[in-house]
């Protein structure tokens, strides 16, 4: 312990990722109300002083570890921050970016209850990064000859995200192992694109997606025959 100290006082960076890590792990157990920076020290492995260091206060430390978990989740759905303004909507590859924060969500659920549960609870949802692409994407989608008429963006930005947070749930209480949980990843992350294609898109846009539908379908059936 007391080398993992030095060595983390050493890297301030590395000290204020395990403080993070270790808020992360009792915001999941215990939410906002149950944490304190004494605790997350002592799970960080480093003394009181040097949190208070990174983190005054207990209420930043928990907005620095939501917009940590927003950071991550944005660079798992979207990729690179950096980049992310040079997408043309047309060009996004919908069925991949609907796998990908569905397998996210299946893969870090206390990560997502965090985030969930912080934007919520926030004054201004519109300032979190992720939320903002996320509803802003469906925005600029909505706002294209590809999607149907009406298509409201923040409406359907959060029954999408409640869903895909809330599936895992359901998910881990229904699967006997990980292949199991992959399968219902997929089923869910299929599951919206069909809502989709058929609610907010103009589905003769997306014959791929239509593809990758007629394919799920299928597989669906050969395992009901299958069971039968």
């Amino acid at each position: 312990m007391t080398e993992t100290r030095k060595r983390r006082s050493r890297d301030p960076a590395a000290t204020r990722e395990a403080i993070l890590e270790a808020a992360r792990t009792l915001l999941a157990k215990d939410g906002p109300e149950g944490i304190s920076l004494s605790e997350v020290a002592h799970l960080a492995g480093v003394n009181r002083g040097t949190a208070y260091q990174h983190f005054e206060t207990r209420e930043k430390l928990i907005e620095a570890t939501a917009a940590w978990v927003s950071d991550k989740m944005f660079r798992a759905v979207f990729g690179d921050p950096e980049t992310i303004g040079e997408r043309r909507v047309e060009l996004v590859d919908t069925a991949d970016t609907t796998n990908r924060l569905t397998s996210f969500a299946m893969d870090n659920p206390e990560l997502c209850r965090i985030w969930l549960l912080q934007l919520l609870s926030s004054p201004e949802p519109t300032a979190d990064p992720f939320w903002r692409e996320y509803a802003g994407s469906l925005q600029r989608f909505a706002d294209t000859d590809l999607a149907q008429e009406g298509v409201d963006a923040e409406v359907l930005s959060v029954l999408m995200l409640a869903g895909a947070f809330l599936w895992p749930v359901w998910a881990r209480s229904q699967a006997r192992g990980e292949g199991e949980r992959r399968a219902l990843a997929r089923r869910f992350a299929n599951e919206c694109l069909r809502l989709c294609m058929f609610g907010s898109m103009q589905s003769e846009c997306f014959p791929q997606v239509a593809e990758q539908l007629g394919k799920a379908r299928g597989k669906s059936a050969k395992v009901r025959v299958v069971g039968n």
